[in-house]
């Protein structure tokens, strides 16, 4: 029998705060438009993979472990096939959008 992560209080108030606090960042700085909308947009970046990894860890208890590898494999199948439809959308929505301008 395989033992999960005990879930405790803590840990879920601490990916709270972290979720918040990268969710916070990138609305300030498009709020105060304290920065060019380059780096604005770089920062939305990486603050958003880093709140897919605290997702990750700390919701869906998702991390290395020979355990949890076949969760891995499925996370990453799902990744690839939302890439995909939004890719696609994106791709047919901008296609069938230039010969109309």
């Amino acid at each position: 029998m395989q033992h999960r992560k005990d879930v405790t209080t803590k840990s879920c108030l601490v990916g709270i705060a972290l979720a918040s606090v990268l969710t916070a960042i990138p609305f300030g700085l498009v709020a105060a438009r304290a920065l060019p909308p380059t780096q604005t947009f770089a920062i939305i970046a990486v603050t958003a993979i880093a709140q897919v990894v605290v997702h990750l860890l700390y919701f869906l208890r998702i991390d290395l472990n020979s355990s949890s590898q076949n969760r891995l494999v499925m996370l990453g199948f799902a990744a690839v096939v939302l890439l995909i439809l939004v890719g696609g959308t994106l791709w047919i929505m901008f296609d069938r959008y230039y010969p109309l301008t």
